[in-house]
């Protein structure tokens, strides 16, 4: 009886070490969405101050085409 009740306490114990982990995975990978949000709102940020930037000093985009054109 003694045996079966350690082999069933083991199991238990791994159970409860796989839920365990898996709980910690689900938090990391919360945090990880949270990290790549907020990268997201500050490439946005970034964009729309490079584009203020630009309208300021009316930067044009030159073709690649027309570089090449003007080069010649």
């Amino acid at each position: 009886m003694a045996l079966e009740a350690t082999i069933l306490w083991v199991i238990f114990g791994t159970l409860a070490a796989i839920v365990y982990s898996l709980r910690i995975l689900v938090l990391l990978e919360r945090r990880i969405a949270r990290m790549d949000e907020n990268l997201v709102r500050i490439t946005n940020k970034i964009i729309n101050e490079e584009r203020k930037i630009e309208t300021m000093f009316k930067v044009k985009k030159v073709n690649k085409k027309n570089s090449k054109k003007k080069r010649k």
